[in-house]
């Protein structure tokens, strides 16, 4: 027979309530002379890239403090997780936001795209590969 709530212990009602599943991250791992760098930025989605300003008030992936930063736009980009994929949105950025087309070999212009566990973006001049998990 089932205790009264009143007489459950606070570990048994933890136990009996259902968690949602664990956030996914990501990461955007910097890259430099054609290769990954030591340096990244930890993605909680949804997320903004971009770079501080007092004006605008606080963004989640902050590459301001880049030497490249200064091709980021302040709300560069948002990058998503739905429907079990990742997605990123450029925010009408001044210097776009490219994916690299593997079988065009070359990066391509978006506005909006899936993105995949490796691939490469930018943002403006600022290279990346994107790393789930």
């Amino acid at each position: 027979m089932d205790e009264p709530m009143e007489h459950r212990s606070a570990e048994s009602l933890e136990d009996s309530v259902e968690r949602p599943a664990a956030a996914p991250t990501a990461r955007l791992v910097l890259k430099r002379n054609g290769a990954e760098t030591e340096v990244d930025f930890v993605v909680h989605p949804p997320s903004v890239v971009g770079r501080f300003d007092p004006d605008v008030g606080p963004i989640d992936v902050d590459l301001g403090l880049l030497p490249e930063g200064m091709y980021v736009s302040r709300r560069h980009a948002r990058i998503e997780f739905a429907d079990g994929a990742w997605r990123i949105t450029d925010l009408g950025s001044s210097n776009g936001t490219f994916l690299l087309r593997p079988s065009a070999g070359q990066f391509e212009r978006i506005q909006e795209a899936e993105l995949e566990d490796g691939g490469e973006l930018a943002f403006g001049n600022v290279r990346f590969v994107f790393r789930v998990g």
